[in-house]
């Protein structure tokens, strides 16, 4: 509700949330909020039975649940979801991670009789469809490579995508161990994130679509010079506020992952640590690449410098790097 009146990041294009009446899932702000609060309390009690139901006990089951539609990730055991062992608690926490990486406004829309408003969002299809992609993918080449039988390859590489993707951090298995291809895929995913509105972080899926649209229209331009080409985003003309925020954020998201990797290198990490650990850090993902801080690691070893650069990530990641980064000129202070 707050960071599209902010106008960070190309935010400023679900202002219609809040100021667009025909737009809206509810008349105010403040119901908005309230009826996000309720549908979030909701679906962690639903997940919590759910869980309960596939054979966790009491406890783990809301602390799961908890952190499974937060996409937070915490578990309460050292192996994360991977100690339970059980394809139902797999494929239950899976879903619950995707709900989470969906925009709550468009729930909301659908309880109040837009049925299809999910589904006709172009930001849900994308994700859908990028997630799904990625999972069959690198589930055929895991069962191929690795000699694993296909249902089995499934299972472990959508939990694991959908956590790595979602941000929210979980692991069923060392998949640091499935060779050069698969690390390569995990890297890149993390930096992916969810749609706005969700409770996810990293880049976004919304910044992607509008990347995708400058990148299309400038190969248009350069095509057919006099041409008139025109972004769209859901099938709205894209204002040039919007893609000039996306740049930016972008650029700015790039330069703080380097300064990142760059500052974890000269503490003394590998190459493989300093880069996937920035990577988790700004895209608060969780677990990074490699054996100190792969999803079958820790960060415990780490020097304490290194512990803090991560957590000043961690901070610029989640709050959409603007609103950390303008903290550091003066004139904000002045003003």
């Amino acid at each position: 509700a707050v960071m599209p009146m902010l106008r960070v990041g190309g935010m400023q294009l679900f202002r219609m949330e809040n100021s667009d009446k025909s737009d809206k899932a509810f008349p105010r702000a403040t119901q908005i909020a309230m009826g996000i609060a309720v549908l979030y309390l909701s679906f962690t009690a639903l997940w919590a039975i759910m869980l309960w139901w596939a054979g966790m006990s009491q406890f783990d089951a809301i602390a799961h649940a908890m952190t499974t539609i937060a996409t937070g990730g915490f578990s309460t055991k050292d192996a994360s979801v991977g100690h339970f062992d059980s394809a139902a608690i797999d494929v239950i926490i899976t879903l619950g991670m995707a709900t989470g990486a969906l925009p709550f406004i468009l729930y909301l829309q659908m309880l109040r009789g837009r049925g299809r408003a999910l589904f006709r969002d172009s930001q849900v299809r994308w994700f859908i469809t990028i997630a799904s992609s990625i999972i069959l993918g690198l589930a055929f080449w895991h069962s191929e490579t690795n000699a694993v039988p296909f249902l089995t390859a499934l299972r472990y590489t959508s939990f694991n995508i959908v956590s790595v993707m979602t941000g929210t951090g979980y692991a069923t298995t060392d998949y640091g161990l499935w060779g050069p291809f698969a690390v390569t895929v995990f890297f890149f995913v993390m930096f992916i994130g969810g749609c706005a509105g969700s409770t996810t972080c990293g880049v976004k899926i919304f910044r992607l679509q509008v990347l995708y649209e400058i990148a299309k229209v400038q190969l248009s331009h350069m095509l057919r010079p006099h041409g008139v080409f025109i972004a769209y985003y859901n099938r709205k003309p894209l204002s040039e506020d919007v893609t000039e925020s996306v740049l930016s954020f972008f650029f700015l998201f790039v330069f703080c992952f380097i300064v990142l990797a760059a500052g974890l290198g000269a503490m003394g990490l590998d190459f493989i640590t300093a880069v996937s650990s920035a990577g988790t850090a700004i895209a608060n993902v969780g677990p990074g690449l490699g054996p100190i801080v792969g999803p079958s690691g820790n960060f415990a070893t780490l020097p304490d410098g290194a512990k803090w650069l991560m957590s000043i990530g961690m901070l610029i990641g989640r709050l959409e790097v603007f609103t950390v980064l303008v903290l550091l000129f003066p004139a904000f202070w002045r003003d």
